[in-house]
């Protein structure tokens, strides 16, 4: 079955994750960890993207933002693609870090926001990298330390959800802590990690209540929210929809990364895209082929002109 285009437009709330391919880890160290971190804040300085819960687990990672201008696609691009080559290069590896397409649920704000800001803060709770709140207070990869005032990252916008519970930055965050502790209770509340109708409705009880009363309710796997949402938010779009980033600059991303690839590498772009059969030039194409071709979404014959090898060529490369 095909997948769905990402539904996106600039102010959308969306609930990201990735996870490394295979669940492998996407993280080693504490020099990985703040690597992913800057090229996040780099990111969305850059594309207008506004963070406002994250963490960081050993193989995943999640991410509630809302896109800027430039879309959630470009966004995700840059910060997955410059982190995957750095850490190849800085762990000695080659091939894909992440899985083939990172997971986006774009959300209704009222009633999910705040539930899924603890949800994705709560993340290290739950898999036991930390014992207790006192612990994830002073946990530094999320972004609960940051809510509790306990560090900053100029790219995290902690006021507008201190906002949610309060207007005096103090009582806030004892609101927000109370909040968080009853979360807690609810376990790992799989509502918030994806869309549908089961997950918006609350579950299969509720589905069959509702089909028993003859109700209907637009729903979309892509999207947690009511019908009315669903129904607001497909009629927005329509049913053609694509990511929000036009070919063009896809293109024009793609030409950056193989310069800069080129350029760390001492090679040249004109060998490069010439057919050098060299061991270093056939290397980089295989590391460019997959990435332009899973991360920015181009086509065989699009990669294939960049790099100057057969369509065939990248094809062989995909299946190896």
């Amino acid at each position: 079955m095909p997948r769905g285009a990402r539904l996106d437009a600039p102010g959308s709330l969306h609930h990201v994750m990735v996870r490394g391919i295979e669940r492998t880890a996407i993280v080693f160290d504490e020099q990985d960890r703040q690597d992913l971190l800057y090229r996040i804040g780099k990111a969305a300085e850059k594309t207008g993207t506004v963070i406002y819960a994250w963490s960081l687990m050993t193989n995943h990672a999640h991410l509630l933002l809302r896109s800027g201008s430039s879309g959630l696609p470009t966004f995700m691009r840059k910060v997955l693609t410059g982190y995957s080559v750095s850490f190849n290069k800085r762990h000695n590896r080659s091939g894909h870090l992440f899985q083939n397409r990172y997971k986006s649920i774009l959300c209704e704000e009222e009633p999910y926001f705040v539930k899924l800001v603890s949800y994705i803060h709560l993340n290290p709770l739950r898999a036991g990298l930390v014992h207790s709140l006192e612990e994830l207070d002073r946990y530094p990869w999320s972004g609960h330390k940051s809510l509790m005032g306990l560090a900053k990252y100029p790219w995290q916008d902690t006021e507008y959800v201190l906002q949610q519970f309060g207007s005096a930055a103090g009582r806030a965050r004892k609101l927000y802590l109370e909040f968080v502790r009853e979360q807690i209770q609810l376990g790992r509340q799989s509502e918030l990690t994806g869309g549908g109708l089961v997950r918006s409705a609350g579950g299969w009880s509720e589905v069959l209540s509702m089909r028993k009363r003859g109700e209907r309710r637009f729903s979309d796997e892509r999207i947690l929210g009511s019908g009315a949402f669903v129904e607001e938010v497909l009629g927005e779009v329509g049913d053609e929809q694509k990511e929000m980033m036009p070919m063009r600059m896809r293109q024009a991303d793609a030409h950056e990364l193989i310069e800069q690839q080129c350029k760390e590498r001492g090679l040249s772009i004109d060998a490069l895209q010439g057919g050098s059969r060299s061991r270093a030039y056939s290397a980089l194409r295989r590391e460019l082929s997959m990435n332009l071709v899973i991360e920015f979404g181009l086509s065989h014959a699009d990669v294939a002109r960049m790099l100057g090898i057969s369509r065939a060529g990248v094809s062989q490369m995909m299946r190896r």
